[in-house]
């Protein structure tokens, strides 16, 4: 920046961006719009200047005036209000969630679960069931809630997906985690849905199979089991 010296050098020769100007003033505005590292002790800034610049800012202004349109607040309680929307999504995310294994554990009309009682298995106590209609994700909660409910015994619990699939997650009370790991019993269980292996924790395990209309066999497979 500025014209050379005895040196050779202007005022000031701290940063160049690969593209010169013959001022500063040429440059104008400048927008970042990214920023990142390419080496040790190296950052690379990549910046938008001019009327590029300038169009970016104008493009900004009319998307946050646009979101408070939506939100129907002022620009400037568009992220508080974005904010109280997220917190409430995953409210609500949790409270369907609880629905869903609520309505799958009470096996009620329509819950797509099937109702079986719990059963004395070689003196432990055990819980074989299929559910429909919640997501994989779901299924450990499942087996947690049942296990907290028997507090000492096994459950097994088969989901059967809609795209045929089978998932399944057994989980074992801690104090017969020592006579029966679920990792082992969970290989049974995934054998009889067709798939291979599966693991986890001795106390939580988790695996599948492409065929979940199987899903009563891989119970019975654990039952057996034990």
């Amino acid at each position: 920046m500025g014209e050379p010296t005895g040196n050779g050098l202007g005022w000031s020769v701290e940063l160049c961006g690969g593209t010169h100007v013959r001022r500063t003033g040429d440059i104008g505005l400048v927008s970042i719009v990214a920023e990142s590292a390419v080496g040790a002790g190296v950052r690379r800034i990549e910046a938008l200047t001019g009327k590029a610049a300038r169009h970016r800012g104008n493009t900004n202004v009319a998307i946050v005036d646009a979101a408070a349109g939506l939100l129907r607040s002022g620009s400037h309680e568009v992220l508080d209000r974005i904010s109280a929307l997220q917190e409430n999504l995953k409210k609500i995310e949790r409270e369907l969630t609880d629905a869903r294994k609520k309505l799958a554990l009470g096996g009620g009309a329509g819950s797509g679960a099937s109702a079986s009682a719990d059963e004395n298995v070689n003196g432990v106590t055990y819980v074989g069931r299929t559910v429909e209609g919640i997501p994989a994700r779901d299924v450990k909660g499942l087996v947690d809630t049942e296990k907290k409910r028997i507090g000492s015994g096994v459950v097994t619990v088969v989901l059967k997906g809609d795209d045929g699939k089978g998932t399944v997650a057994i989980g074992v009370t801690d104090d017969l985690t020592a006579r029966y790991a679920a990792g082992n019993l969970i290989k049974l269980a995934t054998a009889a849905l067709g798939g291979q292996g599966g693991g986890g924790r001795p106390d939580m395990a988790q695996g599948g199979g492409p065929d979940g209309g199987k899903a009563a066999e891989a119970i019975a497979a654990v039952r057996a089991a034990l």
